[in-house]
């Protein structure tokens, strides 16, 4: 009997996560450059039941013990672009391929969550391009929140207060006024007398493997194992374009995360109910049973 009491519980648990990742999604509908979070669940391992007689193992069958959840997978797909009017305020539009290492010429096909499932169940996720930005420990961070400014000593810095950097790596500082800078599609910085790039460059980090990112605050994300995740900066041959006045909205389905709050509710209800039961069972069989 505990045993149905010991699941339904791991269900409880399980749909208060679901719950608490739509709510949280919800609450970030529009944030800049937010990426929608998933809760993947799995269920316990299956254990095999037995039955004792005389000494004597007879296999009865398997059980599932539960469900649990897993872990929380970001979901990096393209926010709309909002105009702003701000020349500080960036935005990315990316088409990042990846070649088909079985069909060469061609690229890979990826579903609507960004990933691409091979015939022998291999997933590739499509690579993701980020702003790059530094701590005050020197760490690297990546976001897709554009919303920049700049110190009064030219330091450009992000909404949550790190340094930008640039292409090689280091903070960015602009030279000349702020209501004159003008960034192409590249990301260089014009040269506002020639027209013509000054040499510098926005950093942006091209992330192969963007599945290896782990979230953090301020609408940040790091890479524990940057060699793993794959990072680089971008080049001219990368599908990307550095929208300059404009901002990335929330990718943040309103719809589809209010119906997984919802049913999460649900089966959190009915799970609970299933705790109420085997209580009232388990009452029974102290407080009548045991006088009989």
């Amino acid at each position: 009997m505990l045993r149905g009491l010991y699941t339904a519980a791991a269900g409880m648990v399980t749909q208060q996560r679901r719950h608490d990742t739509a709510t949280q999604n919800i609450a970030n509908l529009n944030t800049t450059g937010y990426k929608q979070v998933d809760s993947v669940s799995h269920a316990f391992p299956e254990v095999l039941i037995s039955a004792m007689n005389g000494g004597v193992q007879k296999p009865v069958g398997r059980i599932n013990t539960g469900v649990f959840a897993e872990q929380s997978v970001s979901q990096y797909l393209q926010g709309d672009l909002i105009e702003s009017g701000k020349n500080t305020d960036f935005a990315l539009s990316t088409d990042l391929q990846v070649q088909d290492p079985d069909n060469p010429g061609q690229n890979l096909v990826f579903d609507g969550s960004g990933k691409s499932i091979s015939s022998d169940g291999e997933v590739t996720y499509r690579p993701q391009a980020f702003f790059t930005v530094q701590d005050n420990e020197g760490n690297n961070l990546y976001t897709r929140n554009g919303s920049f400014t700049v110190s009064p000593t030219g330091e450009v810095l992000s909404s949550g207060g790190f340094r930008v950097l640039d292409a090689g790596g280091n903070p960015l500082r602009l030279t000349g006024p702020q209501d004159t800078l003008k960034v192409d599609g590249q990301g260089n910085i014009m040269n506002n007398q020639t027209g013509r790039p000054s040499g510098t460059r926005i950093g942006i980090s091209v992330i192969t493997r963007p599945q290896e990112l782990v979230r953090d605050g301020n609408g940040v994300f790091h890479a524990e194992d940057a060699e793993a995740a794959d990072i680089r900066f971008s080049n001219a041959t990368d599908i990307l374009q550095v929208r300059q006045g404009y901002l990335e909205n929330s990718n943040v389905d309103a719809t589809q995360v209010t119906v997984d709050m919802n049913a999460a509710y649900r089966a959190y209800e009915a799970n609970q109910k299933v705790i109420q039961f085997y209580d009232s069972s388990l009452q029974k069989a102290v407080n009548e049973v045991g006088r009989v």
